[in-house]
C-alpha cells in the first residue's frame, strides 16, 4: 500500500469540449495525471477530454465522461 498516496474528494473543473462548457468531478490524482497526459501529448487538457470524450461516444453503452476519463488515464499507467 502506498502510504504517500493522500485521500482526497473529488474537485469539480469546468472544460470546453467542442465549444460546450461542462463541468467534470474528478480526485486531485486524476486531475494531475490527466494534465500530465495532455503536457505528454502536446495538447491541452480541453483537448484531450474531447478526445476521450469522443471515443467513449463511439462505443455500444457509452460510461459517463469522468468514468471514461478514470478508464483512460487508468489504461495509460498499465500501457494499454
Amino acid at each position: 500500500m502506498n502510504e504517500i498516496l493522500t485521500y482526497s474528494p473529488p474537485v469539480k473543473r469546468s472544460v470546453l469540449i467542442r465549444g460546450h462548457q461542462t463541468s467534470i468531478s474528478l480526485e486531485p490524482l486524476f486531475w494531475r495525471a490527466l494534465e500530465i497526459a495532455a503536457r505528454d501529448s502536446a495538447m491541452p487538457v480541453n483537448a484531450l477530454v474531447a478526445e476521450v470524450d469522443e471515443a467513449r461516444l463511439r462505443v455500444k453503452e457509452p460510461p459517463n465522461l469522468t468514468s471514461a476519463l478514470r478508464q483512460w488515464l487508468f489504461g495509460r499507467a498499465l500501457g494499454d
